[in-house]
């Protein structure tokens, strides 16, 4: 018998192979199975870190907004900062705390957040009546959220039953007045704000009520010192009755349909009597006059359908007021292209004629054809901080309760008055020193308009650097601790 020519392998070594295969596949298939189980763990506490993540973000700008607006930036005032955010039950950290728990970490609610505040370089506080002068230029508030027992689904197998995810964020409410010398910047230099949706009123630099009620043109105190920004009567009513925050007193032009405004005698003043209004006398005082501002284009968004070109003479000026201008820059202090007062528009007198009346209540009741306006928001200031009620014309449903935001609340420009108007085709560059923040209580039957000081924001003239942009003129943004 031939022998073949390869001879056959031991089949004894074959047959102790059998089954190998199947023994590497199954730990393959453990050790797959264990990093797709630890993977799935990993992706869930990943997207809880993100929720907790977004909530921090939304509580610390909460926080931050609540200082903003309550008029307790740049006031020196450090006696009222504990009725702001002066521990855990102030109105600051329990907006911080609704807002925190507001959305859910690993569906479950996160506890509640832990808020701090500081001052840069400042360690932080519960309460931040504790804190140095510095706070009241740009607070910060810090929100730690935190959710423990967040359940694992194949981590346990390691013994790993729970784990907890947390997340941090800072916000910074900026006020640029006085920002040298409270030791937030080097000396000589203001950080200016460039706040949008300013309303197109520029107002001078007199405050109606200080230092009396009875101080006119040119012998009334300024709002805010050209020489740093600083605040002229820091305080806030009723702690300090000298204060600037809480005045109230009215706003009024001296031009409206069929009166244009006169350019040789145009000098806007506080505390105007006599028959220069549109309407017959000026309103009573304290008032101030304000001068219309040169829309300077049609970037105008968010703009109530009542609202319409009204009665004066610049189809963009009502849409301004009604709406968000975006097109307008008001940059504290020196600018490239300065803002300027524009004569053909003639905003005084009442609704529906009159182009500031009839906007401005379009704004903050709905409606533009009648004033008084009903239905708009109120504003409470028998005790600090103040309250902002909704009316029945807030458009978020929210009759009778308080709210931390309303289309009542307006920024406008203050210009520097130390230098005199020079007009060129009816036309006024203006240099803007500072910043008003307004409620409007009421627009009255005359057309003008009564407010109240919410906030006051100043800076220098000689401001050259990039400026801090917002929707306020104490802007509220999140930033990354140093």
């Amino acid at each position: 018998m031939k022998k073949p020519m390869f001879p056959r392998r031991n089949p004894l070594g074959r047959n102790q192979e059998h089954g190998i295969t199947m023994v590497i596949v199954a730990t393959a298939m453990v050790a797959i199975i264990a990093m797709a189980a630890l993977s799935i763990d990993v992706i869930t506490l990943y997207l809880a870190r993100q929720e907790a993540q977004r909530s921090a973000d939304a509580a610390a700008l909460a926080a931050a907004r609540v200082l903003s607006v309550s008029g307790m930036t740049g006031t020196g005032d450090t006696s009222s900062w504990g009725a702001v955010c002066g521990g855990v039950n102030s109105p600051a950290s329990l907006a911080a705390a609704a807002v925190g728990t507001q959305n859910a970490v690993g569906s479950n609610v996160p506890s509640t957040p832990t808020v701090t505040y500081a001052a840069g370089g400042q360690t932080g506080a519960t309460d931040c009546s504790t804190l140095p002068a510095a706070f009241g230029v740009n607070p910060m508030v810090t929100v730690q959220v935190r959710r423990a027992n967040l359940p694992t689904f194949f981590s346990r197998i390691w013994g790993t039953t729970s784990n907890t995810v947390s997340a941090t964020a800072t916000a910074e409410a900026f006020n640029p007045s006085a920002s040298d010398v409270n030791g937030n910047g080097p000396t000589g230099t203001v950080t200016p704000v460039q706040p949008s949706c300013v309303k197109p009123w520029i107002v001078p630099n007199q405050n109606p009520l200080q230092p009396a009620i009875t101080c006119g043109a040119g012998t009334c105190q300024p709002f805010v010192s050209t020489a740093n920004g600083a605040i002229v009567s820091p305080g806030v009513q009723p702690n300090a009755a000298s204060g600037v925050i809480g005045e109230t007193f009215t706003l009024f032009a001296d031009c409206g349909p069929g009166t244009p405004c006169s350019m040789p005698t145009l000098q806007p003043q506080a505390n105007a009597t006599g028959t220069s209004f549109t309407a017959g006398a000026a309103p009573a005082t304290p008032n101030l006059q304000y001068l219309p501002a040169a829309v300077t284009g049609a970037s105008v968004r968010a703009v109530p359908s009542c609202a319409s070109s009204g009665g004066g003479g610049v189809p963009e000026y009502s849409p301004a007021v009604a709406g968000c201008d975006l097109s307008t820059q008001y940059r504290c202090g020196a600018a490239a292209v300065l803002p300027q007062i524009d004569l053909a528009e003639n905003p005084g007198g009442p609704a529906p004629a009159g182009d500031s009346a009839a906007a401005i209540a379009c704004l903050i009741a709905n409606d533009a054809t009648t004033n008084p306006v009903s239905g708009q928001d109120t504003l409470d200031t028998s005790s600090y901080p103040y309250r902002i009620r909704a009316g029945a014309a807030n458009p978020t449903g929210l009759s009778g309760n308080v709210v931390t935001s309303s289309n009542s609340i307006v920024s406008l420009p203050i210009y520097d008055t130390s230098v005199p108007l020079t007009f060129a085709g009816g036309r006024a560059s203006v240099t803007i020193v500072g910043f008003l923040q307004v409620f409007v209580n009421q627009v009255l039957a005359d057309g003008s308009i009564n407010v109240t000081v919410l906030n006051v924001a100043g800076c220098g003239n000689a401001t050259t650097s990039n400026p801090v942009t917002g929707s306020s003129p104490v802007p509220i943004r999140l930033i990354t601790p140093p």
